[in-house]
């Protein structure tokens, strides 16, 4: 075991200021590090001390490995958190932290390599029994064998990029003459994205829920899952709204598809916080899709409904301690939903939106989380990604869940700035979203652009 007594935060935002929170309240000292965009930034003032990483751009500050990890010698902190987004599931950082004596707070860099290449991952769960998706991984990336391969499959087909992530590289081809489009576009983005224009084939399954299950994983051979988040509600194949537990699982379901997750983790030696992520069709079979080697941005709601600090669980399990609870001892009470609140316009194409924030407040209160890193005046820019907060509402069931979302975002003041908060009230105010019946088309079926283009609707405001 390694007692960790300071932490770095190698991210931003909500989620740094999130991580430092938990870390605190552990008798941890954190070290922020930020780029000139965010010199007075709320994170950087809620550290114990902080260091300048360098420019604007990600690419000069955040995604800087050098960097980092200078900062955290010359700090002397013992660890490292990469939060979400960014050095996240990058095996490269993680194992220069471990050449710098550094405890990296997430798995190995191994796991990280392996489940971080779609091809790869789909083989070592469907070696493990896992269900997966029926496509195409192979090593043979002409156009022909996507070709021949899409037809042995059926459309429509995903074309994905295989080292992708965030909805980026992926593309639906609904017929066969589009398929050489799809490609193009899909290893184009592939390449720009993530240095990989490697891609995989999936059938498309129409309108599916997209469930998730979260897993942690010791160094002692223990492992447990906390239920399943449903993320089904998506732009472009971004995650919009979440909550926890699906309307769509049962407690049997419930039971099969984390126990599939945990053997599956096992599989591959794992230790940390994962995500395995699942299809789950009209006829509740479910289907691997990939896994996140790190803290998702919905950990909120699993927090809400089993009691527990994901974050400290991390913390404890790369200090060398093993888990703090067992299955047994981990239940699921009431219902919680999260919606990311971003710095876009979506009466106007969802275009991404900059500003000063002349006004805000977090709404708080019984059944209400906000979790973000802003403060009145601070400016957003266009340098990072738009989510800048995430409202969340929990209480004994669904519907008061709900409730407390929507008193959320009512409360919330973002003046100054554009955001998508009255899109996000109109979503759960939505008829289908109430009956908890919305699948992964959900915002193209009823908010569909042309609608949207006609303004918010405020009877839901």
């Amino acid at each position: 075991m390694r007692k960790i007594s300071k932490l770095l935060i190698a991210n931003r935002g909500e989620i740094a200021c999130r991580i430092m929170k938990t870390a605190h309240s552990m008798g941890i000292d954190t070290v922020a590090v930020y780029s000139e965009a965010d010199a007075d930034a709320p994170h950087r003032k809620m550290a114990t001390e902080a260091v300048a990483l360098g420019p604007s751009p990600a690419s000069e500050s955040y995604l800087v490995i050098e960097r980092i990890i200078t900062a955290a010698v010359q700090t002397n902190a013992d660890a490292v958190h990469p939060g979400y987004g960014f050095l996240s599931e990058n095996a490269a950082f993680a194992k220069a932290c471990e050449e710098a004596g550094l405890i990296f707070i997430g798995p190995s860099p191994r796991a990280i390599s392996l489940m971080g290449n779609k091809a790869e991952a789909k083989r070592q769960m469907a070696a493990a029994g896992v269900p997966c998706v029926p496509g195409y991984e192979g090593e043979d990336q002409s156009d022909d064998r996507f070709v021949s391969a899409s037809n042995e499959i059926g459309f429509p087909v995903m074309v994905k990029a295989s080292a992708g992530g965030g909805g980026r590289g992926m593309r639906v081809v609904s017929k066969p003459e589009k398929l050489l489009k799809g490609l193009t576009a899909a290893r184009s983005e592939g390449e720009r994205s993530f240095g990989s224009a490697e891609l995989i084939l999936e059938k498309a399954i129409i309108e599916p829920r997209h469930i998730e299950i979260q897993v942690f994983a010791d160094n002692h051979g223990n492992v447990v899952h906390m239920g399943e988040r449903d993320c089904s509600i998506q732009r472009r194949h971004q995650k919009v709204i979440e909550e926890a537990p699906s309307p769509a699982v049962s407690p049997e379901l419930r039971e099969k598809m984390g126990a599939t997750a945990v053997a599956a983790t096992k599989a591959i030696n794992y230790s940390g916080a994962g995500t395995f992520e699942f299809l789950l069709d009209q006829d509740k079979n479910y289907y691997f899709l990939e896994m996140n080697t790190r803290l998702q941005v919905e950990h909120p709601v699993t927090e809400c409904v089993t009691g527990l600090d994901l974050v400290e669980w991390q913390i404890r399990i790369a200090s060398g301690e093993p888990l703090p609870l067992s299955q047994k001892d981990i239940s699921v009470r009431g219902h919680a939903i999260e919606a990311r609140l971003y710095s876009e316009d979506p009466y106007k194409s969802f275009l991404p939106k900059v500003g000063i924030l002349s006004e805000w407040f977090a709404a708080e209160g019984e059944g209400i989380r906000t979790d973000h890193g802003l403060e009145t005046g601070f400016e957003i820019t266009p340098f990072y990604d738009g989510m800048i907060a995430k409202i969340v509402g929990y209480g004994a069931n669904r519907e008061t869940a709900r409730a407390n979302l929507q008193e959320g975002l009512r409360r919330t003041i973002d003046k100054g700035l554009t955001t998508n908060r009255l899109f996000l009230l109109s979503c759960i105010a939505h008829k289908e979203f109430i009956a908890g019946s919305a699948t992964t088309g959900f915002i193209e079926t009823y908010f569909p652009k042309k609608k949207l283009a006609e303004g918010p609707d405020l009877n839901s405001k």
